[in-house]
């Protein structure tokens, strides 16, 4: 009884000295145009995070659900800037946006905004190429699953090194 007692706080300290620190994602702290904001036609969407963030996705789409971005989303630190193609009729407008947090993992949210005043005709928006993914070898778990599997493997090799300890333990004894 003493040496399965042994076992497991061998077992339960293993597994606590190599605990996964908690992950942080970040969040959308602020955004221009600011979530169901009446503005003029903005020539930018800028989302703002609590942290820095990479490989960044925002897609801007009107009423009939034409989107309406132009390029590419760039992020610099906390900071992503989507320009617009042309100038925004008036009317409401979603913004889509997905990034990957310094911690690896993804976040991603909408927003509407409505455009008031804009002296832009409504006309059909540019067809937008279809979107490359981009994140697919990204979202493979990140370095947090490396670590999942870590812990994994330590605690197979744990539990088979104790069995072998409990085995030789009771054929000597």
């Amino acid at each position: 009884m003493r040496r399965l007692a042994v076992i497991f706080v061998t077992m339960g300290t293993a597994l606590a000295l190599t605990a996964a620190p908690a992950s942080a994602h970040t969040t959308l702290t602020s955004a221009s145009p600011a979530k169901d904001a009446t503005v003029k036609a903005p020539s930018e969407i800028v989302l703002t995070y609590a942290d820095p963030v990479r490989l960044p996705r925002v897609v801007v789409t009107d009423a009939s659900g034409a989107q309406r971005q132009a390029g590419a989303a760039r992020a610099v630190d906390n900071k992503v800037t989507q320009p617009i193609h042309g100038t925004l009729p008036n009317g409401e407008y979603t913004v889509g946006w997905r990034v990957v947090a310094s911690d690896g993992h993804p976040v991603e949210g909408t927003y509407t905004f409505t455009v008031s005043g804009s002296r832009a005709a409504a006309q059909p928006a540019p067809s937008a190429p279809s979107p490359t993914n981009t994140t697919s070898t990204q979202d493979s778990g990140g370095s947090s699953g490396w670590l999942w599997i870590g812990l994994l493997a330590l605690a197979v090799a744990t539990a088979a090194s104790a069995i072998t300890w409990l085995r030789r333990s009771r054929s000597k004894g």
